[in-house]
């Protein structure tokens, strides 16, 4: 009787452990979309299942989205590579820039350019080295033949802001450990800041499908920048018909993954194509392993995190921008599109309806051009609105996601007495 008895549990305790199993592969997953870069010295757990469940994760990776993954004793690296392709790949692409820390602005092109040039100067650097030490030697570097579109000088305040930007972002993804000082005060021009270099996690950083060595032979001398980039992001060619539908695979994932909302009209025809006849069973893998809950609809896709972690932009939020944002929301979604400076009016006007609730700041002079502009930030970022001009000339225009914060008037039935 014992003995059946433990025959009856094996298929429970076996169901268990893959339960558990597949959890794990789960969190990692998660962990890895969110923070590309995972280490034993702030991960452990996480860096552990990376490690126990490498191959399956390597797998997955590879099959769903085209991304590597690199797991090692110490660190799990997913080399994310996200170049949207078509008419609105711009303006795709703007919406989700890299940011040092939570709240920050979004990284423009200087910075980007930035970050990359500061790589390049930690790779010849020592094990320790000052963030004083670091800018003099990115300033050397941006004099370089094929930057001389980026001018960077340490002249003012901007500039070591956007080299701070940089710094900042490479602490976060462990490339750096801050020793001693601190950013704010290098940025003030009254101190320096001590790191140490983690040269296992700065070899990860690239994430190109192309070396840069390779490139620079094809292309010959002096190269412009936009031609290294495209260069180092061009795909070889698909030989088979295979070939040319696990790409259309990987481009349609890695968007699903990447943007809050995916339209239709924004993708290339042949990924538009794709995405339609395999809504259904594409939505539901990617469901499968990330927790994420699909919502198809007649203009688009997007994959919703319940757990509300899986995203840097957040929306409804609370505090007055938040407020600001959400009142913004309703209004466009009501009315349509409008120019940005009647909605700096309209912000004018809630901050004095709202005295008692927003920050006492808001109701200065100006106060609302900043309050429009993270609202718009936030909006443009989550897929739920297009800007398109600039300056006082821009006019914003809902996108279809943005209904779901348009408020209606109830509608009260009166009860009749049978």
């Amino acid at each position: 009787m014992t003995r059946m008895s433990r025959l009856d549990l094996a298929p429970r305790i076996s169901s268990a452990l893959d339960d558990r199993d597949s959890e794990g592969r789960t969190r990692v997953l998660r962990a890895l979309l969110m923070r590309p870069v995972l280490r034993a010295q702030t991960d452990g757990e996480l860096v552990r299942l990376a490690r126990r469940h490498a191959e399956e994760l390597r797998e997955w990776f590879e099959r769903e989205t085209g991304w590597r993954l690199v797991v090692d004793a110490q660190t799990a690296r997913l080399q994310l590579s996200y170049v949207p392709d078509g008419p609105t790949a711009v303006a795709v692409a703007e919406r989700h820039p890299a940011r040092a820390r939570s709240g920050d602005p979004g990284f423009t092109r200087r910075r980007y350019v930035l970050l990359c040039v500061t790589l390049a100067v930690l790779e010849r650097s020592d094990p320790q080295v000052a963030l004083g030490r670091v800018a003099d030697e990115v300033v050397l570097a941006a004099r370089q033949p094929g930057l001389e579109g980026i001018e960077f000088t340490l002249a003012d305040r901007e500039q070591r802001t956007d080299l701070v930007a940089a710094i900042r972002l490479l602490l976060r993804y462990g490339v750096l450990t801050r020793v001693a000082g601190d950013e704010e005060s290098y940025t003030a021009g009254s101190g320096d800041a001590l790191y140490d270099v983690d040269r296992r996690v700065l070899a990860t950083m690239l994430s190109a499908p192309h070396s840069p060595g390779l490139v620079a032979s094809a292309l010959g001398a002096a190269p412009t920048i936009g031609e290294i980039e495209n260069a180092l992001h061009e795909p070889p060619p698909a030989y088979t018909e295979d070939e040319a539908t696990r790409r259309l695979r990987h481009a349609v994932t890695r968007r699903l993954l990447c943007d809050p909302v995916v339209y239709y009209d924004e993708l290339p025809e042949p990924e538009r194509l794709y995405l339609v006849g395999q809504r259904v069973q594409l939505t539901r893998r990617l469901a499968d392993a990330t927790g994420l809950v699909a919502e198809l609809r007649a203009e688009g896709i997007a994959l919703v995190d319940p757990d509300d972690q899986l995203t840097d932009v957040r929306m409804p939020e609370q505090g007055t921008d938040g407020h600001a944002t959400l009142l913004l929301a309703e209004y466009l979604a009501r009315v349509g599109s409008v120019d940005v400076v009647g909605l700096r009016r309209l912000v004018k006007g809630l901050a004095k309806q709202n005295a008692g609730f927003w920050r006492r700041t808001t109701r200065e002079p100006g106060a609302e051009n900043a309050l429009v502009a993270d609202a718009l930030d936030r909006l443009v970022g989550l897929g739920l609105a297009r800007v398109t001009g600039t300056g006082n000339d821009a006019v914003v225009h809902p996108l279809p996601a943005l209904r779901r914060f348009a408020v209606t008037a109830p509608t009260i039935r009166q009860r009749t007495d049978r």
